[in-house]
């Protein structure tokens, strides 16, 4: 720990006295925890939005002394639905421990998993041309059967278990294979769509049918239709509260 680091832990301590609290006197404080880029597990993807990456930066931000809030800072078209739910319960939960409000400030996007961060928070905001939505679950990939037919290529694969195979992209598609990943899709997207509902509520205006469609949309629009609470910055919002 550096000597500025503990003169600030001294003058947080000593504000709380009774006679020299006035001459160290700890202001109220604001975590900011800046969250860019792709959503992944970081042994993946260097530099990913992961659990790992930040749980012990979100612990420490609600470990801050005089803590009045906790400002999400965010710009992610989104990820891995399993490192987005990981990380979100772990804000809400220490949020509910620390009983202390959680704000989200959306820069260019927050999309899919994104949002999915985004809706840890009490409150979004966002920029007149902030993008926000996509709830919704995609699988994207090629087919190289006829490819590899014309090139003279043998494809030689050897397993145990029937579907350990499943979706091979050198096979033709078989409807059943397809059925089994919409399947686990549709998991996904119940998950999704739940955890916007008890975290939006009755702040949601839209049919549910388009909102959860998997289509976005910007500033203002996501604002009137409950995806965000308002158009702000953050130096602005925080100053207001």
């Amino acid at each position: 720990m550096s000597f500025k680091n503990k003169a600030c832990k001294f003058c947080d301590k000593a504000g709380d006295t009774p006679i020299i609290g006035g001459l160290f006197k700890a202001k109220p404080k604001v975590a900011i925890i800046r969250m860019a880029g792709i959503i992944a597990d970081s042994s993946m993807k260097r530099n990913a939005i992961s659990h790992s990456r930040f749980e012990k930066v979100i612990e420490s931000a609600f470990e801050t002394h005089k803590l009045q809030a906790v400002a999400l800072i965010l710009n992610s078209p989104g990820g891995s639905p399993s490192q987005s739910s990981l990380i979100g319960t772990q804000i809400r939960r220490l949020a509910v421990e620390k009983d202390v409000p959680v704000y989200a400030f959306v820069e260019d996007v927050a999309a899919s998993g994104g949002y999915w961060l985004a809706c840890a928070a009490d409150e979004i905001f966002i920029n007149d041309n902030s993008i926000l939505g996509s709830i919704g679950v995609i699988s994207a990939g090629f087919g190289f059967t006829d490819a590899i037919e014309k090139l003279g290529i043998e494809r030689r694969l050897h397993t145990q278990g029937g579907k350990k195979s499943l979706l091979d992209p050198f096979k033709p598609e078989r409807p059943e294979d397809v059925a089994r990943l919409e399947n686990v899709q549709r998991q996904i997207h119940d998950n999704f769509k739940e955890l916007v509902r008890s975290r939006r509520g009755q702040r949601l205006s839209l049919a549910e049918e388009e909102l959860f469609s998997g289509d976005f949309w910007l500033g203002t629009r996501a604002v009137d239709i409950g995806l965000a609470d308002g158009i702000g910055d953050i130096r602005e919002i925080l100053r207001e509260r």
